[in-house]
């Protein structure tokens, strides 16, 4: 199989069902930037504080997958055709913050991003995923996007900002406190 067709030489890709959008299309737009932060979970999968919760960052990392197969789908595509959402995939990542944030300070200011390099890449993630929602809320507005997707999304969000709190917990690095001026 050939990795290049040549048919995006004009700009133009096409959709899972034969429809074709410029590469500029909102649509291409939310599932790229799904597949970039997808790309962003391997990441930090292969960081070696992560190493207890690869099997769960690879689920993060299927269940995106899934999102970027129902964006990258034509809207009139029967969905029946489409791998099947994972149906607790948000509870799971809400179970995962509720017991991470059971190990860690309460926290008592804005803080920024950093102090050790897997975090700041936890922190990339986060951004990457809340561009993607914004994506996937822009998409919505022109035409429905299946609801568990905006929820999941939100949900990672926080999921990647705890994870980043408790990735830099367990590596012993001190949170940075925002220090507004007055």
């Amino acid at each position: 199989m050939k990795i290049y067709t040549k048919g995006g030489d004009t700009g133009k890709t096409s959709l899972l069902g034969g429809d074709r959008k410029d590469k500029s299309d909102i649509r291409i737009h939310a599932y790229g930037t799904i597949d970039e932060l997808n790309a962003y979970m391997g990441l930090l999968g292969d960081q070696p504080v992560n190493q207890s919760r690869v099997a769960m960052l690879r689920e993060i990392q299927n269940v995106l997958f899934t999102i970027g197969s129902y964006l990258a789908a034509d809207p009139g595509l029967d969905r029946s055709r489409l791998p099947k959402p994972e149906t607790d995939a948000t509870g799971t990542l809400e179970l995962s913050i509720d017991e991470m944030t059971g190990n860690l300070p309460e926290l008592r200011s804005f803080t920024l991003p950093g102090g050790h390099q897997s975090v700041s890449f936890c922190h990339i993630a986060r951004c990457v995923c809340r561009r993607a929602e914004r994506w996937v809320v822009t998409l919505n507005q022109q035409e429905v996007v299946e609801p568990w997707i905006l929820v999941f999304l939100n949900r990672l969000s926080d999921y990647l900002f705890v994870l980043g709190r408790q990735m830099g917990h367990e590596l012993q690095v001190e949170e940075i406190p925002w220090k507004p001026k007055k």
